[in-house]
């Protein structure tokens, strides 16, 4: 998987500054553990940190191409591309020679045979950076979904990018500052496309190709999704996203180390799951699933968890026969102030929303990367196929707006509930959203011959693909790449969003369920508790004690007049919410308001943050 970092410098020489570089690439050390590398010339610099998942002894990094003796690119790359095999073999007939087994060797060589325009071939989650001596250019690349992360600042004379905003926070010019714009991010729950939240630092945007050269900066998008007519029955419709889930896990499931698969027992995590234990045929599928010490006995449904996993985690168990582990969490631990301050170390970013799911999601991913190295998990299936509540309820759909920040789901989104009214106001959140939102509609591709339920549906899916899905893909990737483990989201098979995203809505849930269309193509690899099971979203602590310890913690920024979070508050709706006794229904969503104040105060804190606004 791997973490990268560089500088390109056109006005001095970088060589003489490599400690600058060093301690770049050094901040990358939790993505990549197995190894460490750095490569210059006069004008640029590149770093990277490797978990080594395929040619473990090959594929070091920073890698370059020579021809004749003379050094024609070096690349640094992050994440796997699944065809590379493929790829390896039409450039070996092509005369490319290889050195390694390693796909991080054919992205190098295909950029020498195909230019920037090889990226199109790729299958895959990449981010990498390719610098061309020949032409002294710098292309940032980011694959179609943005499962993986790339980060840039622009300098007066060049550039410095990494995998994580802490890389380039480590070089000297490259402040630690938020703007408006910045706290807009943090406090509404809309993921704005090349946000990087830090003022200055931009985000390379999935499907985007970023070149730097002397006479400046450049943006290129290489992929973006199309509204195209569909033209197959539903069972030819069902049978293509068989064919393609089944190519793509069986793809994901190659790596020269241990994998497994992320299993919640709901419906996108078992089908993979299943389909990998398919796959594997004898073999048994190594699994794992999460839950909570006290949810056997102790589970409470309400509006949005309407059953507890481990008994459907348990009948997928059963019926495919994986070698499977459940992970216990104390809900006490999802507090220490240690796990709090290294879930905030991998963020890089206010860890705001969904609150005590960024350190349970840490311990899990901890606890699993002690047995394997390479996960597969179900997220982004209900972006794809339309899965969550907002797909289905009319408040949601007759918004103008978000519909995650729509009734009924709009509590579970909103932490700007402790906030001054005067900050508010002044950031103007109302105008923010509405352009936020406009810009998003007005981006959806649809077909001119789309009826106006369809058109509506296809837009809906497009904000949950841009919009949504990009906090959740990088909630996995932080949480994830913190202790070196790789996970791999099949359902973001760029073939298959892109086939999924043209299939008609009506077709998607034909026999009225969510995500019928999935449950169809995967029918008969899952035990029918499962077929059945409604939506049910990843496992969130019940447990008082887990506010309690909010809510101490809240104390003490009210006690300490030089809390960085202090000046943006509404004490008075502070205070009012920690008298408010544990347990009070009336203000059950809370929680959520409390977790947005502790993170972007721990965030302004430990990254010494300055506020301009």
């Amino acid at each position: 998987m791997c973490g990268i970092a560089g500088w390109v410098d056109f006005q001095r020489d970088v060589r003489t500054e490599s400690s600058v570089l060093d301690r770049m690439t050094e901040t990358m050390a939790c993505r990549g553990p197995d190894a460490a590398g750095t490569w210059a010339d006069a004008r640029a610099a590149l770093g990277h940190r490797r978990l080594s998942v395929i040619d473990l002894e090959g594929g070091r990094q920073p890698m370059t191409a020579e021809e004749d003796d003379r050094l024609l690119s070096c690349l640094t790359y992050s994440g796997e591309v699944y065809n590379f095999q493929e790829l390896r073999a039409e450039l070996g007939a092509r005369g490319h020679r290889f050195r390694t087994r390693s796909d991080t060797e054919v992205v190098l060589r295909g950029h020498l045979e195909w230019g920037e325009d090889f990226v199109e071939r790729l299958n895959g989650m990449f981010a990498y950076a390719i610098w061309d001596t020949r032409r002294e250019e710098l292309l940032l690349v980011r694959d179609r979904m943005g499962i993986k992360p790339l980060y840039y600042f622009p300098l007066a004379s060049g550039v410095v990018f990494g995998s994580e905003p802490k890389a380039l926070l480590a070089h000297p010019e490259v402040p630690r500052r938020i703007d408006a714009d910045g706290l807009r991010e943090v406090l509404e729950m809309v993921k704005s496309p090349e946000q990087a939240i830090f003022a200055g630092m931009r985000e390379v945007r999935p499907g985007q190709i970023i070149r730097i050269r002397r006479e400046g900066l450049s943006r290129r998008t290489y992929w973006a999704l199309e509204a195209r007519e569909h033209t197959d029955d539903l069972p030819t419709t069902i049978s293509t996203v068989r064919s393609l889930l089944e190519d793509i896990v069986d793809r994901q499931l190659l790596a020269d180390v241990p994998v497994c698969s992320l299993l919640s027992g709901g419906l996108d995590s078992s089908a993979i799951t299943a389909l990998a234990a398919q796959r594997l045929g004898a073999e048994p599928v190594r699994s794992f699933s999460v839950d909570f010490a006290d949810h056997g006995t102790g589970f409470r449904k309400d509006s949005i968890h309407g059953s507890p996993d481990t008994p459907f985690a348990r009948d997928l168990v059963r019926h495919v026969g994986s070698d499977h582990s459940e992970i216990l969490l104390d809900s006490g631990e999802l507090a220490d102030p240690e796990l709090r301050a290294a879930v905030l170390e991998a963020t890089n970013l206010p860890p705001t929303y969904w609150g005590d799911m960024w350190p349970s999601l840490y311990l899990l991913f901890k606890e699993i990367r002690k047995e394997s190295t390479v996960a597969l998990s179900g997220e982004s299936a209900d972006e794809v196929f339309g899965g969550y509540p907002w797909f289905h309820t009319p408040e949601a759909l007759q918004a103008d707006t978000f519909p995650w920040l729509a009734s009924p789901t709009k509590a579970l989104f909103d932490g700007k509930g402790l906030f001054a009214s005067s900050l508010l106001n002044e950031l103007d959140m109302p105008g923010f959203l509405s352009e936020s939102y406009a810009d998003a509609m007005a981006e959806a591709p649809v077909l001119p011959g789309d009826d106006e339920r369809e058109r509506l549906m296809r837009r809906l899916t497009y904000l949950n693909l841009t919009r949504f899905n990009q906090a959740l893909l990088d909630r996995k990737d932080r949480m994830s790449m913190a202790v070196g483990l790789e996970v791999r989201v099949p359902f973001c098979d760029h073939r298959l969003v892109e086939y999924a995203y043209n299939v008609p809505w009506e077709m998607k849930v034909f026999d009225g369920q969510e995500k019928s269309l999935l449950r169809a193509a995967v029918g008969d690899l899952l035990p029918e508790s499962i077929l059945k099971r409604v939506k049910s979203p990843y496992p969130t602590t019940q447990d008082p004690g887990y506010e309690a310890a909010l809510r101490t913690e809240a104390e003490l920024i009210l006690k300490d007049s030089d809390s960085p979070v202090l000046p943006l508050l509404d004490t008075a709706a502070v205070r009012a919410l920690l008298d408010t006794p544990l347990g009070d229904t009336s203000r059950k969503y809370d929680r959520m308001n409390l977790e947005t104040v502790l993170g972007l105060n721990s965030w302004l804190s430990a990254y010494s943050v300055s506020i301009d606004l």
